[in-house]
């Protein structure tokens, strides 16, 4: 093996996976790790660093993992990130640290997010707490949401002397985290829940329950004494196609299928919370919450088709997430849309009507516009549909908060990079301001405004 070659990391077996719920990837060894560290070059100008949205010293936590000094690597990504053991196992990273990695235009680059994931599963499995906070400063903020924006605001805010609060609306913290990605890319016990009880081990109380626009405005939360408010509330309002059909029963919002199973545990025959999908099943999408809404299925026994209007060449999905996907069995029909979803005369799901699709010329998104091809109209059967057309934010906090303004998509609108809103006091960031995106990109938002609600209490405090 060359300093080009990655170092393997272990799969569990696909024949396998697919009949449990247990983790895919099982994570770099002792060895493993320090191999595949000892292979980066330690870049005096480093192209890594820049491309993550929380700007981690990357080259500083593989540095100590090759020095075999793992308490020291975790340390360093305690400093620039609230979840690493999440981010190791969700973050793009093939597009964003790695894809600038030097030994990646010779051959494979450094496996970052690995390694970041074994430092954090490290730190988790010693029971460290690493961050560090600030004497109290007698000012309080408030956090709307518990998803990555909000957790991340919430820490930087705690470490930084603030008394801070998370309102969550479900009844368990981690927002997308626990509701949105599957047992098998993210173990919510073992990773989440431990992250989130080392937010409150910084001093953060979180609050569930809480739905803010109905159990409490966010008027009323300035009421309270909060000097300002953070709103990481999310995209959770599924995207449909606006085609007959969709009210069938059997048909669900990739939302509402990841929610039922993830936190609600729908696949666990012991909870009172089932749910049914049949024997064939069709995902419409091509992104990771499709990846994730057609593993799932395939885990409750289903044969699982992924219907997508492009090409692979175009899927959204990440390839690691396309690879799993295909190993596992999974069926994708590309160049196929849907225009129909057909129903018997009891109301449920019985087949799909598609149209075959081509390519154009590329649209606004960079990519070939998928165009129908006239009388190439057929059906399939199918006894489910999963929506995985994406998400937009809730529009619920906004109508209930006076000059808070928001685009045509229900996106919170910025009035500055920092995380600013149109309304003196309250910042916002991630999904509900930027739509569907990244876990990371969501944390970069939330450690930016973070320090933007710094700047604007110190302007007008003396006390600090």
């Amino acid at each position: 093996m060359t300093r080009f070659t990655r170092t393997p990391i272990t799969y569990q077996d696909p024949e396998k996976r697919i009949h449990n719920f247990d983790e895919v990837c099982l994570g770099y060894t002792k060895e493993e790790a320090i191999k595949e560290a000892k292979r980066c070059i330690q870049c005096k100008n480093p192209t890594c660093v820049p491309l993550c949205p929380v700007n981690i010293d990357i080259p500083g936590f593989i540095k100590a993992i090759a020095e075999e000094d793992f308490k020291k690597a975790a340390e360093t990504l305690a400093e620039y990130s609230a979840l690493p053991a999440v981010c190791g196992r969700v973050c793009p990273q093939e597009d964003q640290c790695e894809k600038t990695c030097i030994l990646g235009k010779k051959g494979e680059p450094i496996a970052i997010g690995k390694l970041e994931r074994f430092a954090a599963d490290w730190a988790l499995e010693q029971g460290l707490s690493l961050g560090k906070t600030k004497e109290p400063n007698g000012h309080k903020v408030a956090v709307i949401g518990s998803g990555p924006a909000g957790v991340t605001c919430a820490g930087e805010l705690a470490k930084a002397g603030y008394e801070v609060k998370i309102f969550e609306a479900l009844h368990e913290p981690g927002g997308v985290l626990v509701y949105g990605i599957p047992e098998f890319r993210l173990p919510a016990d073992d990773i989440v829940q431990v992250e989130i009880e080392n937010l409150k081990k910084l001093g953060v109380e979180i609050e569930t329950n809480v739905i803010v626009g109905r159990t409490i405005t966010v008027d009323e939360i300035f009421d309270e004494g909060y000097e300002a408010i953070f709103i990481g509330s999310g995209a959770g309002l599924p995207i449909f196609m606006n085609i007959p059909g969709e009210n069938l029963n059997g048909v669900f919002s990739a939302n509402e299928f990841l929610t039922r199973n993830n936190l609600m545990k729908a696949f666990r025959s012991d909870m009172d919370t089932p749910i049914k999908v049949g024997n064939k099943v069709a995902v419409v999408g091509g992104g990771n919450v499709a990846m994730d809404a057609a593993r799932t299925a395939k885990r409750l026994g289903a044969e699982v088709h992924v219907v997508y209007r492009r090409t692979e060449e175009e899927l959204p999905a990440r390839e690691e997430e396309v690879e799993n996907a295909m190993e596992e069995g999974i069926i994708f029909d590309f160049l196929t849309n849907p225009v129909e979803i057909l129903g018997d005369d009891k109301g449920w799901v019985r087949g799909i009507k598609c149209v075959k699709m081509e390519l154009g010329e590329p649209d606004a998104s960079g990519r070939r516009r998928p165009i129908p091809i006239e009388g190439s109209e057929f059906e399939f059967e199918v006894d489910s549909v999963i929506m995985a057309l994406g998400t937009s934010p809730n529009p619920l906090i906004p109508r209930t908060t006076e000059g808070l303004n928001t685009d045509e998509r229900n996106r919170i609108k910025l009035v500055s990079e920092k995380g600013q809103t149109s309304r003196e006091g309250i910042f916002a960031g991630g999904d509900n301001v930027t739509g569907s995106a990244t876990v990371i990109l969501a944390m970069g938002a939330g450690k930016e405004a973070a320090k933007s609600i710094d700047e604007y209490i110190k302007s007008k405090a003396t006390n600090i």
